[in-house]
């Protein structure tokens, strides 16, 4: 009989890192995720992340995810953009932006 994606499946496993070790010893995890393992991170018992080695080309990755828009234009356009300058110093624009001049 043919398995059914939603009632089951087959894991990777993953070694579990608490959320205090991860604060404690965020160096040391880090290191192992940098060194391509996947780890599960809890809170209280509780799954509430993965940490591991970021993809290949993380470009591809976030659009693959939707979170990624691409750019209207040439990024070598952006020289083409005429500078202004202003009779207002730095400190009074931040002033003037923030209401408080």
């Amino acid at each position: 009989m043919p398995c059914a994606l939603a009632h089951c499946a087959t894991l990777r496993y993953m070694e579990e890192v608490t959320h205090r070790e991860l604060r404690n010893d965020s160096g040391s995890v880090l290191r192992r995720a940098g060194n391509g393992e996947m780890l599960l991170i809890t809170n209280h018992g509780v799954a509430t992340a993965t940490l591991g080695p970021p993809p290949k080309d993380m470009l591809s990755d976030l659009a693959a995810r939707g979170m990624l828009r691409v750019a209207r234009a040439d990024p070598s356009t952006l020289t083409t953009i005429r500078r202004r300058t202003s009779d207002l110093t730095s400190a009074e624009f931040v002033s003037d932006v923030r209401g408080s001049w």
